[in-house]
């Protein structure tokens, strides 16, 4: 027997790439999204709809900063500023790693910052 299906009740699928429609001049909803200006906006939109997100881009940037942070070893003192710097990053890196857990993906978490001896 046939499906009978009314007008407007029938399966929907409709793709909304807000950062294609942005870069195609659209409109997404009744909100425009600028996510500012690219020198080659055919290849920004490759690499996020082919490659990588910009939450893993910046996700997989992280992961590499704690390990790198937990390999450096200063040849001089940082500055205040530059530790506050990088407190600032592993505080960051730790609220994210938090958000992570609690939507039960695994995190990778900076170390604690050694006490001064």
């Amino acid at each position: 027997m046939p499906t009978f299906k009314l007008p407007l009740s029938g399966d929907v699928v409709q793709s909304i790439n807000p950062f294609t429609a942005f870069m195609t001049g659209g409109q997404f909803g009744l909100v425009n999204i600028n996510l500012g200006q690219s020198s080659e906006p055919k290849v920004e939109a490759d690499v996020l709809s082919d490659v990588a997100s910009y939450g893993k881009q910046l996700g997989r940037i992280g992961d590499a900063l704690i390990v790198l942070l937990a390999h450096f070893h200063p040849r001089t003192p940082l500055s205040a500023q530059e530790t506050a710097a990088i407190d600032a990053l592993k505080d960051m890196l730790q609220k994210i790693a938090d958000v992570k857990e609690k939507h039960s993906r695994t995190a990778l978490r900076p170390r604690a910052a050694k006490p001064a001896a």
